[in-house]
């Protein structure tokens, strides 16, 4: 998507769009926000809306990087304990490997 062309509060309006997105439980809305906005952000000649479009970029890399490490500590903890929680486990999982090694 190209929002060079779109006016500054346009880009403000969609940067506070997908900032509320990522609050459904969307990481993956935030990372997208974060890479279409930096450039806005903090490369470009001042503007009026610049510091607000500043501000949701920041709090969305910092809710970025909050879910990757929660996801990842989940998925450590879920894969080194699979076997361990037994019938649990199973329930949670969509595909059940052969073993238990």
């Amino acid at each position: 998507m190209d929002i060079s062309k779109a006016p500054n509060p346009r880009k403000l309006q969609l940067c506070r769009t997908y900032f509320f997105a990522g609050f459904a439980f969307l990481p993956f809305v935030w990372a997208i926000n974060v890479c279409w906005f930096f450039q806005e952000a903090f490369r470009k000649p001042p503007y009026p809306e610049q510091n607000q479009i500043k501000r949701f970029v920041i709090y969305s890399a910092v809710g970025t990087i909050f879910w990757l490490i929660v996801l990842s500590a989940w998925i450590v903890i879920f894969q080194t304990n699979r076997t361990a929680w037994g019938a649990t486990a199973d329930y949670m999982s969509f595909i059940i490997p052969l073993g238990s090694a």
